[in-house]
């Protein structure tokens, strides 16, 4: 899904003045922490400072990523993770490192549908009583 009319709408707003750089401007520290480490470099200028480019960031979600869930990754690792998981949720984020600019890009869906025929796995495994 692409969010780039809700992009253009918050910046109309904020070029007529009706919405604050301090409400768009407000990237979390960890947000900028992951576009330093995991965030892929664009050749996009920021919209509002206009003097640095974005880094996009993308964080994974789905119910079988365990602990990865929520993570930000880098395009390599989610090639990776296209070809190893099953269906999981891309959300990548727009960010300036310099002014805080921050938006939601797109998101898209990754990995193998799920077989249905399969079994669901196991979430404990069953003592030697319980087998008996």
């Amino acid at each position: 899904m692409d969010y780039s009319l809700q992009r253009r709408a918050v910046l109309a707003d904020v070029y007529a003045g009706r919405t604050g750089l301090f409400e768009v401007c407000d990237a979390s520290p960890y947000l900028t922490r992951a576009a330093k480490y995991h965030g892929e470099a664009t050749d996009v200028t920021c919209p509002v400072c206009r003097k640095e480019r974005l880094t996009l960031v993308s964080y994974v979600y789905g119910e079988h990523l365990g602990p990865t869930a929520g993570q930000a990754k880098t395009q390599a690792e989610l090639a990776r993770m296209d070809r190893a998981q099953e269906e999981f949720s891309v959300y990548a984020v727009q960010v300036c490192r310099g002014c805080g600019w921050n938006h939601l890009d797109c998101s898209y869906v990754l990995g193998a549908e799920p077989d249905p025929g399969r079994q669901p796995r196991r979430t404990r495994r069953r003592t030697a009583t319980e087998q008996l």
